[in-house]
């Protein structure tokens, strides 16, 4: 299937039993509160699967995924899926080992909820951004990326936990510090090796 930017995927709150495999593109996952407030809960490329927690639950689906670029996905009956996975234990560990690293990063965000200051939350933010999608810009050695993501100053607010006048003030410190540049819901990484050591990230903690 091909879906076009700004396309929803899947719908938070429907009842469908598929999961989607994105083998081209980059989706967001966004969720809805009763209250009306959207947050932006993870960013997903080729090869991940979305979807997977409704299909194996059969609950309703618990976000939203929109396509931030053009987005090719195969679509994968649960059913299927499981027969699949039952007949191939690399499969199922590689799910499994999936499954467990959106946990980790799960875990990591609610520790640093309480562990860091505001500033510090989005610099650990965009230094998992960096980290997993940025794209290195030529001739700067990795030291200079990209995100490669295209997010709006509330998306990012909302991954660290913050208010946006609060993310607002912080990405504007960062700026100023040289750690970052910005341009129209683009980002560019001014110094990779600096802003890891500024954003406190160090080997994972199994927590």
């Amino acid at each position: 299937m091909n879906y076009p930017p700004h396309r929803a995927l899947l719908q938070q709150g429907e009842e469908s039993r598929h999961v989607l495999l994105i083998t081209s593109g980059v989706v967001k996952v966004v969720a809805s509160a009763e209250s009306g407030y959207d947050m932006l809960l993870a960013i997903r490329i080729e090869g991940d699967l979305v979807g997977e927690m409704a299909a194996f639950e059969e609950r309703p689906r618990s976000g939203t995924v929109v396509a931030c670029s053009d987005v090719t996905a195969r679509i994968i009956q649960v059913r299927a899926l499981e027969t699949f996975l039952s007949r191939h234990p690399d499969a199922m560990r590689a799910v499994l080992h999936m499954l467990c690293a959106r946990l980790r990063g799960a875990n990591r965000r609610r520790i640093d909820f309480q562990a860091y200051d505001s500033l510090t939350r989005l610099a650990r933010v965009l230094a998992e951004l960096c980290q997993s999608y940025a794209q290195p810009v030529p001739g700067s050695d990795g030291k200079r990326c990209d995100l490669g993501v295209t997010l709006t100053q509330k998306e990012l607010a909302s991954l660290a936990g913050l208010k946006l006048n609060t993310a607002e003030k912080s990405l504007a410190m960062l700026t100023a510090q040289g750690l970052v540049e910005r341009s129209y819901r683009n980002i560019t990484i001014c110094d990779v090796p600096k802003l890891l050591e500024f954003a406190k990230v160090v080997a994972d903690n199994p927590y």
